[in-house]
């Protein structure tokens, strides 16, 4: 058995991961459960190649990839296109690696005549669609079918490094299209997959498109990239006396050292320090290395402080440098980069943080850059003429107790505000409660700190189901500094189902909490952390008849939004470059002319990063979730008349958790906090929509939103109407 790394790049934060066996034809397909957290296998036989995917995978898996937004993306497929017709001049074997849904293959089989009835595949042209993924490649099959392909393309269901000549393929193959990319470029494999392919696979001296991929980098000054892997430097401003990153213990709690995907357009806290600079080129019909290192000597170009280094890169597609396609933020200008001015989701730029509060530097100094690239990342480290300023890598030795949190989530834990609301609530919560017993039900290490340094006589249970061991050996590490003993709190060593009276020590719980944080979740959308609800329900035979629960109830808040860019990523797909994908439109999820039930999913998205963006009406309440009772099935109803004129494409949904009873302290995950992913339903047609004073004939005044929340499964099912 073996890992689909193609595949599983393309997947979004959703609870759905994969494993597949290409000798077996079958996939092994891991499903979540939301609500409870636990996993269960879903097998996917390859069975009838036109039968339909299974109800149980068709849309949690395909609907959440980034296959819909990629073929979605215009000038990437015009690139590719024009370089396959220029590259594929004659009938020869083409070799396509990651085929998706077979469009680079069509475009190959379309260049070299493949597609004319008097030529045979076998005796001139050949084409061969390698694709490991199974459910993609019974959409592939599809595809194929619909546009009259499926005799001139050879589909294989393997990994590309268990492909053999003379077995799987008759021959090598003289020219290798592929795009096997993704935002940092070698993330899905390129190398190896490089390296196996021309050690194996294909002629010596190939064609290739993509030619060459070319790395860019930029050093910049930004707080909010700062605030996302500084925690102990953030922290310090908070008066709340908790210490997630105790003084000595600097890497106890932290980011992995890796290039993060981000659209740093959106990010209006940039001061750039330099000009752009070339990094590492990669040629596509050469064998490449596995390791290679490079110094730069970059000149400052601003005063500042560097927090980090934003990355990115250009594809030439073909080799005589026609046709390029960049991932470069749009402060870039240059007539190569076709693709810079195009929203996208699938591809971002990168950010490599410099660690702690990074390296101040003066206009005109000179900065060394060494870059390393592996296999499938690449890694930074600056310093300056200066030893005092040298910025070193990224290194870890606190043993068994570090942790790795997501950038969001150290923001969150170093944001003064977020920690204050959190002070007052365990105040509050912990007043005129003398020896009381408090179980922290999901992940939070600051809640659980929190309540152990307030409350001297507290005797703390932490579930921890995600971080279990970790947990408990963080927490003894930062013990001393925090306050407290070890004596006063416990992490259950295994999990369980439920508690009984023996776990709790005879003794009923007259404290739950929960921030709701749960461990590996961060991408879930924003209903899903009422798994809190679900801990609470289960919780109920220990609990106190005066038992208080923060938060006490969570509110589902929404708002009409114009959304074009990532409406226009994911409506459905009709012709791409002459093709016909209408076939994949259910699968993956589209927005547009689908029947009712198949319309398009909720999908979780930092709203600020969805390109251009813009709120039509007030914030409003759909329902609540009211925590001091068992878990439920919720409905709620909302009208609300648009302030803004404008197009809507959809809404955007989250959850604000009221951490109080009086209401007072509500801490909310909306559009305007960075640090949440928001639920966003779009519309399958955008609506012209206009208010009152400047009302267009035909534009509707207000809309209707209902949900519906299903406690079994903590799916939230979406409605809306227009009036």
């Amino acid at each position: 058995m073996s890992l689909t790394p193609r595949s599983l790049a393309r997947l979004k934060g959703t609870g759905t991961r994969a494993m597949s066996s290409g000798s077996t034809q079958r996939i092994f397909q891991l499903k979540l459960d939301p609500l409870t957290g636990n996993s269960e296998w879903v097998v996917i036989d390859e069975q009838d190649q036109e039968e339909q995917l299974p109800e149980c995978s068709q849309k949690p898996l395909l609907a959440t990839t980034s296959y819909l937004d990629m073929l979605n993306d215009s000038p990437r497929n015009t690139a590719f296109r024009q370089a396959i017709d220029k590259t594929v001049s004659k009938p020869c074997h083409v070799l396509d690696i990651g085929a998706g849904t077979g469009l680079l293959s069509m475009m190959a089989a379309r260049a070299m005549g493949s597609g004319d009835s008097t030529t045979r595949r076998g005796t001139e042209g050949i084409v061969t669609a390698c694709e490991s993924y199974l459910p993609m490649v019974k959409l592939m099959r599809k595809v194929l079918c619909l546009n009259g392909m499926e005799s001139k393309i050879t589909v294989i269901n393997k990994r590309s490094d268990e492909l053999k000549v003379g077995v799987d393929i008759p021959s090598l193959a003289d020219i290798l299209v592929s795009e096997i990319l993704d935002s940092e470029l070698l993330g899905e494999g390129l190398i190896p997959t490089l390296q196996h392919a021309h050690d194996t696979l294909l002629v010596e001296n190939p064609q290739t498109v993509p030619y060459r991929a070319t790395t860019y980098g930029q050093l910049v000054e930004s707080s909010f990239l700062w605030k996302l892997h500084d925690l102990r430097n953030n922290e310090a401003e908070a008066c709340d006396g908790i210490h997630l990153i105790p003084s000595g213990l600097d890497s106890i709690l932290h980011v992995k050292p890796q290039q993060y995907a981000m659209r740093c357009d959106a990010i209006k806290e940039i001061k750039l320090l330099s000009e752009p600079f070339k990094i590492f080129e990669f040629d596509f019909w050469k064998r490449p290395e596995s390791h290679r290192e490079t110094e730069l000597h970059i000149k400052a170009t601003n005063d500042g402080r560097v927090n980090a280094i934003v990355s990115w890169w250009i594809l030439q597609l073909d080799c005589e440098g026609n046709f390029f396609y960049s991932t470069a933020p749009a402060w870039i200008s240059s007539t190569k980069d076709s693709g810079a001015r195009h929203w996208c989701d699938h591809w971002k730029q990168c950010v490599w943080f410099v660690p702690g509060e990074g390296m101040s530097i003066s206009k005109d100094e000179e900065i060394h850059l060494h870059a390393v690239h592996t296999e499938t990342s690449i890694s930074y480290n600056l310093k300056t003429q200066a030893p005092r300023t040298e910025v070193m890598q990224y290194s870890f030795n606190s043993g068994d107790s570090q942790l790795i949190l997501s950038p969001e989530r150290i923001a969150i834990y170093g944001d003064s505000e977020w920690r204050d609301s959190m002070l007052k609530s365990m105040r509050n919560a912990l007043q005129e409660r003398v020896n009381s017993l408090c179980v922290v039900a999901d992940d939070s290490l600051f809640l659980t700190l929190l309540v152990a340094h307030l409350s001297r006589t507290s005797h703390v249970i932490a579930l921890f189901p995600g971080l279990r061991d970790k947990g408990a050996q963080y927490l003894q590490a930062v013990a001393d500094a925090n306050g407290f003993s070890m004596d006063r709190v416990e992490v259950l060593e295994k999990r369980k189902t439920y508690l009984t009276m023996h776990d709790t020590h005879q003794k009923k719980v007259d404290l739950l909490i929960g921030e709701p944080f749960y461990y590996g979740n961060d991408g879930m959308l924003p209903w899903q952390n009422l798994r809190f609800w679900k801990e609470r329900t289960v919780l109920g035979p220990v609990l106190s008849e005066d038992v208080l629960i923060m938060p006490c109830k969570g509110i589902l808040k929404a708002c009409a939004m114009s959304l074009p860019d990532l409406w226009s990523s994911r409506r459905c797909l009709s012709k791409i470059e002459g093709f016909d994908h209408s076939v994949v439109n259910t699968t993956l999820g589209a927005c547009g002319e689908l029947p009712a039930p198949e319309e398009g999913p909720c999908l979780p998205f930092y709203i600020w990063q969805c390109g251009e963006i813009k709120e039509l009406t007030e914030i409003f309440t759909v329902m609540e979730f009211d925590f001091s009772k068992p878990i439920r099935p919720c409905y709620g109803k909302a009208q609300v008349e648009f302030t803004e004129p404008g197009i809507c494409h959809g809404f955007a949904l989250w959850i604000d958790w009221v951490m109080d009873s009086k209401n007072s302290i509500v801490l909310s995950t909306g559009p305007d906090k960075r640090y949440w992913k928001q639920g966003v339903k779009l519309l399958a047609q955008p609506v012209a929509v206009g208010i009152h004073e400047s009302r267009n004939m035909g534009d509707y005044l207000s809309t209707v939103i209902e949900a519906s929340f299903d406690a079994s499964n903590g799916e939230l099912i979406i409605g809306h109407d227009f009036l």
